[in-house]
């Protein structure tokens, strides 16, 4: 169990799966940068950045939910979680303070594009999940995420191997945070061209095992060229 002071970033889980040296630059040394998909990944969150709840029939619609795992040592803000009531036999479910019977949370991630090959949201996802079910004393089948391309959502099931993957995650993250060490760059064309982070990396420059010396040649001829 892991005390208060040592909580970490949920959203830093989706910074890891992504890129190493990406967590590091942004929840180590503090740096960022903006680009036109971080600047359209803000608006869209805008609309659950503020705690409130909304009630459509039975559901409850809780933005800006605070997450926390005292076992998984995270702390973070839910996009949505949706509480939806059971019927009234069922013995599964959450107890909510003032309301009566029970309810299935679902967490609900915003992300502003398209789904991704590799798992990054899905991680994010699975971390609240696992703070809910801690908090509330409950187990989560699935989560969904909503994409502003195409304006969709999509549910995710919170299968063992979805578990396994975010929980290898946060120990490395934990890892990483107390080693307190940037990792090198390493230039991947997929990864790097999206990065808002591009031009404070500099993988091309630092990354791939390339030498100072080799680094400085290219750039000579480089500005040759261009005059």
């Amino acid at each position: 169990m892991y005390e208060e002071a040592d909580l970490l970033p949920i959203a830093a889980l989706q910074h890891l799966s992504y890129c190493e040296r990406q967590w590091a630059l942004i929840h180590l040394e503090g740096q960022w940068a903006e680009n036109r998909l971080t600047i359209e990944g803000a608006q869209l969150h805008r609309k659950t950045e503020a705690y409130e709840v909304e009630v459509r029939g039975d559901v409850r619609i809780a933005r800006g939910l605070r997450l926390r795992s005292l076992r998984l040592g995270l702390a973070g803000v839910a996009d949505v979680v949706e509480f939806h009531r059971l019927p009234e036999a069922a013995e599964s479910g959450a107890r909510l303070a003032g309301l009566a019977g029970r309810w299935c949370p679902l967490p609900v991630e915003y992300k502003r594009g398209r789904r991704k090959i590799e798992p990054h949201d899905e991680v994010q996802l699975c971390a609240q999940a696992f703070c809910l079910e801690e908090m509330l004393g409950v187990a989560l089948l699935e989560g969904a995420i909503f994409y502003g391309r195409p304006k969709r959502r999509r549910a995710v099931a919170l299968g063992e191997v979805l578990r396994v993957h975010t929980e290898t995650l946060v120990a490395r993250l934990h890892a990483l945070a107390q080693e307190g060490r940037t990792p090198p760059a390493r230039y991947e064309p997929a990864k790097c061209k999206n990065c808002s982070l591009l031009e404070l990396c500099l993988p091309n420059a630092a990354g791939g095992g390339r030498s100072a010396r080799r680094y400085l040649a290219q750039a000579l001829r480089d500005s040759e060229q261009a005059t």
